[in-house]
């Protein structure tokens, strides 16, 4: 989310609770943020590969929004010096929608997790947390002062279609994710060796999967899948552009292709196409 400006309560203010009438934005992923070492270069090469725009934001020029059909769905941001100076690399970073992130990270602590960044206010925006679940996976928590971003419906080409966690013990962080945003048991796949990839999603509507890394693979981590018109040559423009595919294309159920990759920065995403286009 953009950098928070202090203000003379950006200590102590909370959000207030999002009313009744709007969408219920529990459990949600509703905005997702790469946080890079050249955020011109990542502009250039999503915009190639996904074909977003992009916008600044009002409140800093330096936090770009990534736009789909004209519609903020995320942002680009330099890693601050913080993060880079704890040897983190280049990551993209999924939030997810509270009605209260103050008790959401209250929660997560109490369920294991970690609180890396307190929960802190961005004027006009909204309120955020970043927090790490038991087994490491970071990811962050938002209560907007407005309208929730995103929608409830199927993913449109250009937006975020799965959001999958590669974890060491993938059935003690869906019992957290339950607790701390409903999430639910969809589909489960049998993966032979590999174990069961456990489909999660809300209202009725798979969100993405978790499993059980293999040793060899980083993590525990999320992995976020950008909707493209081909996996097939989104993935062969990402070698074009500088970036690496670590996995595919290849078929997953339902007739759609994947491929995971490496963007131009070292951050890691997905690209997805349906089978119907």
């Amino acid at each position: 989310m953009p950098k928070a400006k202090a203000t003379p309560k950006s200590k102590t203010a909370k959000t207030p609770k999002t009313p009744k009438t709007r969408t219920d934005p529990r459990g949600r992923f509703v905005w997702y943020e790469l946080l890079t070492s050249d955020p011109d270069a990542a502009r250039r090469f999503y915009g190639a590969i996904v074909g977003w725009g992009t916008r600044a934001w009002e409140g800093d020029a330096s936090y770009v929004m990534w736009t789909n059909n004209d519609e903020p769905l995320g942002a680009v941001m330099a890693l601050p010096a913080e993060v880079k100076q704890a040897g983190i690399p280049p990551h993209w970073l999924a939030y997810v929608g509270t009605p209260d992130v103050d008790a959401t990270a209250k929660q997560a602590k109490t369920l294991g997790g970690k609180v890396l960044k307190a929960p802190v206010d961005i004027p006009t925006v909204g309120r955020f947390a970043v927090l790490a679940d038991p087994q490491g996976a970071v990811f962050a928590a938002f209560t907007p002062l407005g309208e929730t971003p995103g929608h409830d419906g199927p993913p449109q080409r250009g937006e975020f279609s799965w959001v999958e966690l590669a974890t060491t013990d993938h059935t003690a962080a869906f019992d957290f994710y339950h607790a701390l945003f409903g999430w639910q048991k969809t589909d489960a796949m049998d993966m032979g060796e590999a174990g069961v990839y456990q489909m999660y999603g809300r209202k009725g509507r798979s969100l993405g999967g978790m499993f059980n890394k293999p040793p060899e693979m980083p993590g525990p981590a999320w992995l976020c899948y950008a909707m493209v018109a081909s996996a097939d040559a989104a993935a062969e423009k990402v070698k074009t552009l500088g970036g690496k595919v670590l996995n595919g294309p290849m078929d997953v159920p339902g007739g759609g292709r994947i491929a995971q990759c490496l963007d131009s920065q070292g951050a890691a995403f997905a690209v997805h196409s349906s089978a119907t286009g």
